[in-house]
């Protein structure tokens, strides 16, 4: 399977957000109160759907799945979705949260072959699976407002990092507020690839996040609420 790695140009990464087995509108990380998602891109909150809904809105070669049951509830991975997904989606890299905490389910989340495991921040406890890992992940670096998420080091440092690194900034994760533009730059680093999550909020968010020279975004309230059209898209490969 395509896993996502080392794509030219600029990356916009569509994103669907699982819980109890449908896609759910993320609202400023405040997962509890997340409900499935209504979109004009897809006759209700099945995942297969909604991520076939999202490609058909923009041409994406990978698409990023959080399954907040296991990243919440230390449920195990929806490996049934992401199969759902997967064949829906022929051909386009999957990159997948599940809260991946330990060597053994990351062992077997990679064993199933659907995909490149996601590893955040706020699910470590140290920097031990990001190292021994390495580019066989993506790295992502959570904050919600000025708190970082996780280990210290695991941000203070780039020298752990994978070549693709998500910043993931969860209190502005659907609200329309914009990418968080001087945080970002901060976080660049020679031979990192990094990825702007929360705020994008259209096609002018996109140009300023390449200027600044961001790897790509990651995007669901844009292309659900059409501010973000497939377009749009030739402009910024």
């Amino acid at each position: 399977m395509n896993d996502g790695i080392g794509r030219p140009g600029f990356a916009v990464i569509p994103v669907l957000d699982l819980r109890g087995g449908r896609v759910v509108r993320a609202r400023r990380g405040e997962r509890t109160s997340y409900a499935p998602i209504e979109t004009p891109l897809a006759k209700g909150s099945e995942p297969a759907a909604v991520a076939r809904g999202l490609l058909d809105a923009w041409p994406a070669q990978t698409l990023y799945v959080a399954d907040l049951d296991a990243i919440m509830d230390g449920a195990a991975p929806n490996l049934a979705a992401l199969e759902a997904i997967a064949r829906a989606c022929p051909g386009v890299g999957l990159w997948m949260d599940a809260g991946f905490s330990e060597q053994d389910g990351i062992a077997a989340f990679l064993a199933a072959g659907l995909g490149r495991p996601v590893i955040g921040s706020e699910s470590q406890t140290d920097t031990g699976l990001v190292v021994g890992l390495g580019d066989r992940a993506v790295l992502s670096l959570d904050t919600r407002g000025a708190e970082r998420l996780g280990p210290a080091a695991l941000h203070e440092d780039p020298s752990l990092w994978p070549p693709d690194v998500i910043a993931m900034t969860l209190a502005r994760v659907g609200a329309g507020a914009g990418p968080d533009l001087d945080a970002l730059q901060a976080l660049r680093a020679p031979g990192r690839r990094v990825y702007a999550a929360g705020g994008v909020r259209g096609p002018d968010d996109l140009r300023a996040l390449r200027a600044a020279g961001i790897a790509g975004a990651l995007v669901a309230s844009a292309l659900h609420d059409g501010t973000l059209r497939r377009a749009e898209a030739g402009d910024l490969a």
